[in-house]
């Protein structure tokens, strides 16, 4: 069975080549290994700025999820930005994904964080079916982005 563990400096290359497949896919982003890698950088080690669980089995890194640390003024609390989650496609359809999540919750709820947002895209219907799966609900807020 895989083990779901926080994520180190010496998983930064595996997980930048997670992120290199999860935006492939992604309409908004491109691929950059070296932003990913300085991404990455400046969450691993930091939980200031947030947590990464990796899924590993036998030495590999097969999935990926990075959960970033905000404030909700409208709930007095800290809550969290699902910002990245990825599994490798050899491993999809095997639980990896869900197990994934369900111990991204765990942990969050286990360390008093009061909510977890997600984007995906528009037309993602299976990503959205998966996270209705696993209790997130459509917000009717909309996503706007300026670059600076």
């Amino acid at each position: 069975m895989p083990e779901i563990r926080i994520a180190e400096n010496r998983d930064i290359g595996p997980c930048a080549r997670l992120l290199g497949i999860l935006f492939g896919q992604e309409h908004e982003f491109t691929p950059d290994i070296r932003n990913q890698e300085l991404g990455l950088d400046m969450i691993i080690g930091n939980p200031d700025n947030g947590t990464i669980f990796v899924c590993e089995k036998d030495g590999d890194i097969i999935g990926m999820v990075t959960l970033l640390t905000l404030v909700s003024t409208a709930l007095g609390r800290k809550v969290l930005l699902l910002e990245d989650m990825i599994v490798d496609p050899a491993w999809r359809a095997k639980g990896v994904g869900s197990r994934l999540v369900e111990h991204a919750c765990g942990w969050a709820r286990d360390q008093g964080y009061g909510r977890i947002t997600l984007l995906t895209d528009g037309d993602n219907d299976s990503a959205q079916h998966f996270y209705s799966g696993k209790g997130f609900s459509r917000s009717q807020m909309a996503v706007f982005r300026k670059m600076i």
